[in-house]
This record gives structure tokens, sequence and C-alpha cells, in this order.
């Protein structure tokens, strides 16, 4: 079946690498049927042999099993991590032992061409998910299993669609598990998705706030949180997400108005959703500890209890603390992270409660680097050089809550509610922004203190239902959601000082008085969204429409509190998505997004001073195909995200710039043999400024968008020691630039990482021991732009330790 054309016939055809990749990937899948939910578990069924093996932890239980009936058994000890086995004593067959063995713990085993056996998660299919429904009773909903090696999951959470299979969405989505966070040893979200190729983190290492492109467009560069929370925006935490407490962090590549509301900063590239940590159906108690040069230490409790005869309310916490010298000059780095979850499983009604509380504080931290005008761009120095100044200090202190209920009706409808929010406290005094200003690498610096308070509420609520007539299904969802933020801001500088990039210059520290707050912005987005699922064909093809109508209200003040300027103004966001089964492990989609962002007021600059523009419309057209092969997925998108702005111009402001990238993605993740994992992609660019008021740069390059960003992440368990897991990573991208009128450009640069895992157990607990070297050849380079043009120096290099024990 050719994938539709829809707008990408106005631009270049797909080269014959392209089409040979996707024929190849369509032949692969005819030949690799999906695992099915309900295959048997493929043992040999004839011997009857006699098993005595007592109940306890999951993991154990399976080896004296495989023991016992004379098999080679391999499997991930993350995927037995607190699961609990009644244990054996009879006499029966193999199949049926294992299926006494492995209980309610959605798992099963696998036969191999070389007669060894694997242990993997039985997959859900889209009936046990959401397409049945959207309205499937809520408080049976879990999170998508994981596929075989536990990395990345067979779905996500897709906002207001709810969860969804990813062979069954007609849109580009990942999702990086707990177990992959822990087994990479990422601490924030930043550093896990370095692991994604449609991804480039723009904030520098060691520095204050994580920021990212999606598909070459910016998200999180401004001072409102910009990353989801359970599904809904005003709840993460504002300036950095830690994993410590985080189940799930899926990326939804493209606009995602429709199905999360409008962006707080307006991005258009895509969304990053944290699912937070629940409580587990089995007690859990796991203590991890941590190194990091040159002298950070800490730890992380992960805590799961249930409780009640029927074990319907569940507490997970999970608390961290981490301080020391890190491995950048200088620099000190203290943070404590608390996240405490509530949640109540009953027949029909699901409700949690999600506290995090998370304090940062750095004392020297890094900050990213503007260049003068004309200056042509130094080679970067070693990331382990910092010019900022050892008496920089900044705190950040974020404290979020988010109320969730969903109540099954019955087995058609289901409602949904949320209510939650946020509050940010900042305070730095520090060097700000270095700009460089010669060759040589010299810097001038404005020091300053900088004074942020950010609060930010959220509440909607809605209905999901699920209508089955015959050979046609309907599955709906109808959401109302509000979200308010407001910003205060004092900001007090002093005079500039001077430094190198290569030979930084201490400086002494200025006299500068903590400034108070004033309340400069807030805004208001609410809005109304319907969606509908037709399925037909046994769910062959399904097609996917949606609407959101977005209100949006913002005003600015002067320090005094009287108002600058107001905005309102509201808009329709449509989604048409279909997909179309050929087999039932091949898919093949077409979508259409919108995205929203707020326009822009004249400046007073302007001889139109005042004008209030309509919210700027982004559109993407992506075709695309997905191929599960069981135990690992592979996919393939071609894409076109337009996205305009507004700009002054001949003493009038007005809307006539606009930025256009088209890509390809090439993804692979999941277990390629029984012991071995990958994590792999490819993300091809062409992103550029299409319109602008200054003639010379159309045709440019988007600052800050590579042509190529790749990824390779590998793991390999040897087979000369039983639970030694051999890791290692490689990162590209591509050159850079840091204007829209491409003159100063950054380097590609490639980074190797390696590393090694053991699992075992001491002292009769499970154990798990991580060594992480980061950067391994210690490459100097410039890792990232921001869509204003400061750009960031690499991770030096660092060796991460880890040991995770349960009791």
């Amino acid at each position: 079946m050719s994938a539709p054309h829809a707008h990408f016939s106005r631009g270049p055809h797909p080269r014959p690498v392209v089409c040979s990749a996707l024929l190849g990937l369509v032949l692969l899948a005819s030949h690799c049927p999906r695992a099915s939910a309900d295959a048997p578990v493929l043992l040999d069924d004839v011997q009857v042999r006699s098993y005595a093996i007592a109940p306890g932890p999951l993991g154990p239980t399976l080896s004296a099993f495989a023991m016992q009936a004379g098999i080679a058994l391999a499997f991930q000890p993350a995927l037995t991590e607190g699961l609990f086995s009644p244990g054996l004593t009879a006499s029966c067959t193999p199949q049926e032992a294992v299926k006494r063995l492995l209980g309610d713990n959605h798992l099963q085993m696998l036969l191999h061409d070389d007669g060894s056996y694997t242990l993997a998660l039985r997959q859900v299919t889209l009936l046990e998910t959401d397409i049945k429904g959207l309205a499937a009773p809520a408080a049976n909903e879990q999170v998508p299993p994981a596929y075989p090696g536990g990395q990345a999951a067979v779905g996500g959470r897709l906002g207001l669609l709810g969860n969804r299979d990813v062979m069954d969405t007609p849109l580009s989505i990942s999702s990086y598990t707990s177990a992959m966070v822990q087994d990479q040893q990422a601490s924030t979200v930043g550093d896990l998705l370095e692991r994604d190729s449609s991804v480039r983190a723009t904030g520098q290492t060691g520095g204050i706030v994580d920021s990212f492109f999606i598909r070459g467009f910016a998200l999180g560069e401004g001072n409102l949180g910009e990353l989801a929370f359970d599904g809904v925006y005003g709840v993460a935490s504002n300036y950095r997400v830690f994993t410590d407490y985080a189940e799930r962090i899926e990326v939804v590549k493209g606009p995602a108005t429709l199905l999360y509301g409008m962006s707080p900063n307006s991005t258009v590239g895509g969304v990053i959703n944290v699912v937070p940590k629940r409580a587990l159906d089995d007690d859990l108690t796991r203590l991890t500890t941590r190194f990091a040069l040159d002298s950070q230490t800490g730890s992380h409790l992960d805590l799961s209890r249930r409780f009640g005869a029927e074990r319907r309310l569940g507490m997970r916490f999970n608390g961290s603390v981490q301080q020391g010298d890190t491995a950048i000059d200088d620099q000190h780095r203290a943070f404590d992270v608390g996240a405490l979850s509530f949640d109540y499983q009953g027949d029909s009604l699901r409700a949690s409660l999600d506290l995090v509380d998370q304090r940062e504080t750095f004392i020297a931290a890094s900050r990213p680097f503007l260049i003068a005008e004309g200056v042509p761009i130094p080679s970067a120095a070693n990331g382990r050089t910092n010019v900022s100044q050892e008496w920089g200090k900044s705190t950040t202190h974020d404290r979020s809550v988010l109320l969730s209920g969903d109540y099954a009706v019955n087995d058609q409808l289901s409602l949904f509610a949320h209510a939650g929010g946020g509050k940010s406290r900042v305070n730095r005094l520090t060097d700000q922004t270095p700009t460089i200003i010669n060759s040589a690498g010299d810097t001038s610096s404005i020091p300053g203190y900088y004074a942020f308070d950010v609060q930010r509420y959220t509440v909607d609520a809605g209905a999901r239902l699920h209508i089955d007539t015959g050979p046609l299904a309907h599955s709906a969802a109808l959401q109302v959601s509000r979200y308010r933020d407001q910003l205060g801001r004092g900001i007090t500088s002093s005079a500039p000082v001077l430094s190198n990039l290569y030979h930084p210059v201490d400086r002494p520290e200025p006299a500068i008085a903590e400034p108070a707050t004033a309340k400069v912005s807030s805004s208001e987005l609410s809005g109304v969204a319907l969606a509908d699922t037709l399925s037909l064909f046994g769910q062959r093809l399904q097609i996917t429409v949606g609407l959101r109508q977005q209100q949006i209200e913002a005003t600015n003040y002067r320090p005094d509190g009287s108002v600058t300027s107001t905005y309102q103004q509201a808009r329709s966001t449509p989604l048409f998505g279909v997909l179309f089964k050929p087999l039932e492990n091949l898919s093949v989609y077409y979508n259409y997004l919108e995205g929203l962002s707020k326009g822009d007021v004249a400046p007073g600059t302007a001889s139109n001073s005042g004008e209030v523009f309509a919210p700027y419309v982004s559109r993407q057209h992506e075709v695309g195909l997905k191929v599960d092969y069981g135990t690992f997925l592979s996919t393939l998108a071609l894409f076109q995200i337009t996205k305009p702005s507004g700009e002054l111009a001949g003493g009038s402001f007005s809307v006539q710039g606009e930025q256009r990238n088209r890509g390809l993605e090439l993804n692979l993740l999941g277990e390629v043999t029984p012991h071995a994992r990958l994590l792999a992609g490819v993300t091809l660019l062409d992103a550029r400024l299409t319109r602008t008021r200054i003639a010379a740069n159309r045709g440019n390059r988007a600052v800050g968008v590579p042509k190529v960003q790749a990824n390779l992440w590998g793991e390999w368990d040897t087979p000369w020691a039983e639970g030694l897991t051999l890791t290692s990573g490689v990162i590209y991208t591509g050159e850079q630039y840091v204007n829209q009128s491409n003159a100063q450009q950054l380097d590609s640069w490639l980074r190797v990482d390696a590393g090694v895992r053991y699992t075992t157990r001491v002292g009769g607990y499970p154990t798990t021991w991580r060594a992480t070297v980061q950067n391994l050849f210690d490459t100097a380079y410039w890792s990232g732009v921001a869509s204003y043009g400061a750009f960031s120096q690499g991770a030096p290099r660092s060796l991460l330790l880890s040991a995770t024990v349960d009791f």
C-alpha cells in the first residue's frame, strides 16, 4: 500500500534509500508476526515432571524452575523486580508449571531458534487497552507493558485519548520506562532524552534548566514549564524534572494541541509527558546509592505498599538526596527530591493524589554562551572548564500537587477529572550568559541577582464513551479544561566582568542586593475538546478526528502593577488521523495536526503599537509505518511542520515570518536477539526559513537545527558471566547555525559512552551494580543551540556509579 502524499507532493520525492527502507520493513513484517497476548507458553508440553519450588520472589523462583526442568532460560531482572511467585509443589507438564509460577504477573516464556527461552511481558492488545476504550473502565487502566528488555513500552498515554497501543496510534510516540531510567543512570528528563534521535537537549551540562528541541522546534526555554505530568500541563516542576518519581517518560512528536491543550510556552515540536510512579501490586523496598565525579554522592529510596483486605489503597514514596562537587571546575551541586503518591483502585472508581517537592542548588552553575556579531565561533573548551564565577549561586524550589479521578459508569462510559498546580521560587546570583567577544575566547558577562516566582493551576473534566455497533465501533472523548499561570520577577545587576573561555579568570563578588519580585505577566488557557476514533474491519482501519476550541487570555504588567498590554483571542485546532493495518503487526498511517502559539502584540516601537494578532497556527503532515516484530519495534516517519512568526519591518509589526521543518525519522527499539537490546534512531532534518523580513535570510537554515541527528544505544548480556551486561552508546549531531544569517556555525560532534551492569544476589537480596563512563574519549564540543542563539558547552568525561538493592 502506498502512503498518502498529502502536502509532501510539493517537496522533494523520497530518495531510493528511503523507499528501500520502507520495502524492507514491510517484507520483514510479513514474516515476523507480533506476539499475541493469548499465545501459549512455548514449552514441551508432553513430559511430566515433579517440581518442588518454594514461594518467593519471581526471579529466583523461575531460575529454580529452569534448573529442575532442564531448560536454558534468560531474562532481564527488571521484568521480575517486585514480583512474587506462589511457588509449586506438584507433578505436571512444563507448560502448566510455568502458568502456575507466573500467576497473574502478565508474563510469558518464548522459545527461540537455538532452543533457549526468554521471559517477556505478555503484550496488551488494542482491545485490552483503549480502543475498546477510550471508555474502558478507568479503574482497571494500567500503563502499557514494555517490550522484552524493559526499555520502552508498547504504547503511551495520549492526553485526551488516554492509553493507546503504539500500533494503533496514527502518531509518532516513544515511551521510555523507569527500568531504562535506572539502567542509564539518568537523573533528569534531559539526561534520558539524549537517547532519542528526534530530541536534542539544548540546556548545558551543569546548568540550571533543561530545554529541548523536538523535530527542530524549541520546548522549555521560558519561565513557564512545558512538560506535562500525567497528561496535563501546569504540574510538572518548572525548570527541571527529576526521573526518580517517573514510571514512564513519553514523547509525542508533532503539534499536540488537541491532545493536551495549548502549551504554556507555545511549543509545536512535540510533548514530553511524565507518568508518575504509583503503588505496585506487590510491596517494594528499593534503595539505590550513587556516586559521580568529582565527589557527587547520594541515595534514592523507592517504597511501595498496598493496604486493606483487597489491597485497594496504595502508597508510593520516592525520595532522593545528592550533593558534592561535579566534574566541572569549581562547581558544586546539591538536590533533594520527595514524591508521594496515594491511589485507590476500586471496581469502578480510581483516584490518585501526587505530591512532589524538589530543591536544587548550584555553586558556579554553567551558563550558555552568546557571541558577538562577526566573530568566528572558537573551538569548544574541554567540558570541565567553567567560565562561571565561584561566587555564583542558584537555588530553585518546586512544589507540585495533582488530584486525579476516573469513574466507570458502565462498560461503555467513564468520567475523569484532574485538579492541581505548582509553585516555583528561584534565587540566583550569577554572571549572566557570557558573550564571546573575540576569536581568542575572551568573554564579557553582566552579574545579576535574579528572583522568580511562578504559580500555575490546572483543572479539567471529561468523559470517554465506547459504542460498538457491529462492524463499526466509536471511541469518543470530551474534555473541558482551564490552565492559569502568573510570573513574578525581580532583577538587579552590576558592571560587566571579563574572563576567557579557555583560561577563566576569578573576579571579586560584586555587591548586589536581592531584588523584590513584582508580577510581570499572567495568562489563562481554556478550552473544549472532542475526539472520536472510528474502527472498521476488525480494527484494521481506524480513523481519528477531533477538534479543540482554545481560548487565550494574557496580560503584561509594569513593576507598579499597571497593565502594559492585554491579549484575548480564540482559535479551533483539528486533528485528523487514519491508520491501516494490512497485517496484524504492520501499521501504515497519516496524520494532520495543528499546533497553537499565542499571537504577538505589536511593540511600542512599531507604528501599529498595541495591535493584537491572532494566534499563530502551526501545521503538520506526517506519513509513516510501524512494524512490530514481537520483541522489538521499527518505525519510519516522514513529516513537515510549518510555524509562522511575527516580525518588525519598515516600522510596522506584522506576521510575515515562517519556519518549515521537513524530516525523516527511522527508529528501532527492543530486544533484537535473546541477549542483545538496541535503542537506535536517525533523524534527517531540512529546517528552512521560508519567509522572513530580511530577504537575504530567506531559504537559510533555521537556528539550532542540524541536518542529521543519530543515536545508537546497546546492551549485551555476556555468555561468560551470568548477570553481567555490557552497555554502550553513541550520539551524533550535525552542524548547527547560531543565527538566521547562517554566518556563524557550530561544528558537528560525536560522543561515546560505555558501561557495565551486574545483577546478582547479596545476602539473599537482589542487587544490581552499574558503572557508566560518559564522553569516554573526553571530546570537547559545542552541544546545542537555543532558539535565541545561545549555545552550550558539551559534557566532560565523567564516571557514574550506582548500586540498587531490593529488600
